[in-house]
């Protein structure tokens, strides 16, 4: 007698058919992040670079860290930093400072709560999916999230057009 599976089909899915949807999944995933990301940059009036430099911030003791700092983070020029620290610095998101002979740039408050106020809701959504697994469940996610970004991370750029 034919097994019957839980999403209603009566025959047992092959290893390389799971696989591909769960490569799906994480494909329409990737599209809602994107789509997440777009909206953000659009409420906040920043471009992508702008929102990562916030980023790095945030994640630096004392909301600070030098301008080399963040231009190696970002992997864009020094030129292209400064530029991005004086829109930055006009919105009201950060601040430079110098401490000890060297500039610091910090992140505001305004910056904080104005992520927040924008990402706020987003974050606590996905903390509830994240915290409505059990144990192994999101052992299971980290390691093939992991696992994936090790995938991706390994693939060299391609020499060519492809034929």
């Amino acid at each position: 007698m034919a097994k019957v599976q839980a999403d209603g089909y009566w025959y047992e899915r092959s290893e390389g058919e799971r696989a591909r949807e769960v490569l799906e999944a994480l494909r329409v995933y990737r599209a809602a992040e994107r789509a997440m990301r777009r909206r953000t940059q659009d409420e906040m009036s920043m471009g992508e670079n702008e929102l990562l430099a916030l980023r790095f911030l945030f994640r630096q003791p004392q909301h600070g860290a030098q301008p080399a700092a963040l231009t190696t983070y970002l992997g864009i020029s020094p030129a292209a930093t400064s530029v991005l620290l004086d829109r930055l610095e006009r919105s009201g998101h950060v601040h430079r400072d110098t401490e000890e002979g060297a500039s610091v740039v910090r992140a505001t408050q305004h910056a904080d709560d104005d992520v927040r106020h924008t990402l706020g809701r987003m974050h606590e959504l996905m903390y509830a999916v994240a915290t409505g697994m059990d144990a192994q469940a999101q052992a299971n996610v980290m390691e093939f999230l992991r696992a994936m970004a090790d995938a991706v991370d390994g693939v060299a750029p391609a020499d060519g057009p492809a034929d």
